[in-house]
Order: C-alpha cells, then sequence, then structure tokens
C-alpha cells in the first residue's frame, strides 16, 4: 500500500515524500506540480494522453488545473519513492512579479523534461532533509522550494515570457453561465452536485455544459469538484482536531471507508497517514520578496 514518508505544508503549498506502489485515479490540482523520482523503481504519470516517464534523469511537470494520472507500471515493480511538490502559484507570484504566469494552463509547454545535475542535487537535498526527524526551520525550507522550483522553470517554462502568456481563462473564466456553476460547485463541497442539475442551472444542455466547462477550466465539472473536495479535506486534517469520522460526514460521503477511499484515489495515502505524517507551517510574514 502506497504511503507518506513526510509531508509539508504551508502558504508555499505542500510537499510530499510518498513511497508510492499503486496508480491514481486522473485528478488536477490547482498547484503548479512538480514530481521528481527519488528511489526505487521507474514510474510513469499519464499527462497530455501520453505517459510520461519519472526516472532518475527526467522531472515531471503538470499545469496548474491539468488533468494527470500517476500509474505505477508493472502490478509487481518495487514502489516508487516520489518527491512531489504542489507549489501555490499566489505565493511564487509574491516572491517575484513574473512568476504570476505559473497560473497559467501553458506554463510548462513540455510535461517531462530532462533533469539536470544541479536541480538533482538540489531535489535530493531537500528529500534528505525531509528523511531527517528534525525540523526543518521555515525560512530554510521555503528559500530550498524557491530554488529548486527556479531551477526546473527557469530553462523549462515559459516564465520569462509573460506577453505570450496572458492571464488564465480559467482563473476567471469569462463566461458568466460557467463562473456562476464555479460559485455553486465552491458552495455545496459537502452536499454533491448532480451535473444534470448543474448544467440546467447554467441553462445550458450537458453536452454543452460539460464542452463549456472544460473550454474554460481545462478540466471536467467532476474533476473540478473532485479538487475541491480534495483541498477541503486537506484543510479539514490539518486545521482541527475533529475525527476523520466527522470529517467524511461534513464532506458528503456516506461512510467513512468511501472517504478514505476517495482520498487514496487521489493521493495515494490514506487520511489518517496525511494526518500523521504532515508538518504544518503557519504563515507568519512575508519571506523571500525579490
Amino acid at each position: 500500500m502506497s504511503t507518506a514518508i513526510r509531508i509539508l505544508q504551508g502558504n508555499f503549498g505542500r510537499v510530499a515524500l510518498l513511497d508510492m506502489d499503486k496508480p491514481l485515479i486522473t485528478h488536477a490540482h490547482h498547484h503548479c506540480h512538480i514530481l521528481f523520482k527519488f528511489g526505487g523503481a521507474d514510474a510513469f504519470f499519464t499527462v497530455r494522453d501520453r505517459l510520461q516517464p519519472l526516472t532518475d534523469k527526467t522531472v515531471v511537470l503538470i499545469n496548474a488545473w491539468e488533468s494527470h494520472a500517476y500509474t505505477h507500471h508493472l502490478n509487481d515493480a518495487p514502489p516508487t519513492v516520489i518527491l512531489a511538490l504542489y507549489i501555490e502559484c499566489g505565493w511564487l507570484a509574491g516572491i517575484h512579479r513574473r512568476l504570476t504566469v505559473s497560473s497559467h494552463p501553458q506554463f510548462f509547454p513540455r510535461a517531462c523534461v530532462e533533469l539536470s545535475p544541479r536541480t538533482r542535487r538540489l531535489a535530493e537535498s531537500l528529500a534528505w532533509e525531509m528523511l531527517d526527524a528534525g525540523g526543518i526551520p521555515q525560512e530554510r525550507l521555503e528559500q530550498q522550494l524557491f530554488d529548486l522550483v527556479i531551477a526546473v522553470v527557469d530553462p523549462y517554462s515559459e516564465w520569462r515570457n509573460a506577453q505570450r502568456l496572458t492571464r488564465p481563462a480559467w482563473a476567471s473564466p469569462r463566461d458568466p453561465r460557467i463562473r456562476r456553476a464555479i460559485e455553486l460547485l465552491g458552495t455545496r463541497v459537502g452536499d454533491g452536485v448532480d451535473m444534470d442539475e448543474l448544467a440546467e442551472s447554467s441553462g445550458l444542455s450537458r453536452s454543452h455544459f460539460f464542452a463549456l466547462f472544460r473550454r474554460c477550466t481545462h478540466v471536467t465539472p467532476g474533476v473540478y469538484a473532485n479538487v475541491l473536495r480534495m483541498e477541503a479535506a486537506i484543510d479539514g486534517l490539518t486545521r482541527n482536531g475533529d475525527s476523520i469520522a466527522a470529517l467524511s460526514s461534513r464532506l458528503g460521503f456516506s461512510a467513512q471507508g468511501h472517504f478514505t477511499r476517495f482520498f487514496r484515489q487521489h493521493l495515494g495515502i490514506t487520511p489518517s497517514d496525511y494526518r500523521g505524517k504532515v508538518d504544518v507551517f503557519r504563515h507568519e510574514r512575508d519571506s523571500l520578496i525579490i
């Protein structure tokens, strides 16, 4: 079973060291998502309808709100230890104004690129620190994260080409019907939303609604709703002491087992494993602004 080794969470987003031996369903994140292999077997992520290899020599790059899935290629393959960065685009933009474009759906033109020796060393240094039982000072962690992200995005992203990257449509969908649908999804995270009802409330047929939603957000309504549910679950696991059963009920799951299965399908680990392995860095001040 896939397990978490350690998770760090803060205003920068999340950094997770995961021991993975099971696939994940198609999902998305609102983060700038960067994946390194730290140990074990080579693996694959399905991004843009192609298998993208995660090896000692490659890094997988996934844009904000880009659908993807983890594929543990062979059932009997050894586990893969993955260093997964889920970086808040707003945190990057707060450090360097040009990194506002990190939220653009074409920020990473390629989903899999060659890993430079320097970037490999930076990723390994962060992973080894995460394996250390001691704490990592917040300022040091944020500096390590920023250095690692920049080592990746500088040669392999469009962050210096702001004129080509206009403001992403998903951030503020121009179609008011999709904006209303997104607002409704946000207010009913724990209630569940019938997609036919959502389409009807938007004044669209189901097929037209799905096509327009995907054109505006780059994901299906179902994937978008699951992103909101997962983020609400993670927030609940780290911000209060509610039992997992209570959190499961609040998020609209009929049984705790259904919540656990949903969480594991999206992140690979159980809610209790997440809560037990996460270290939360509370935002105290602005730092690293350049």
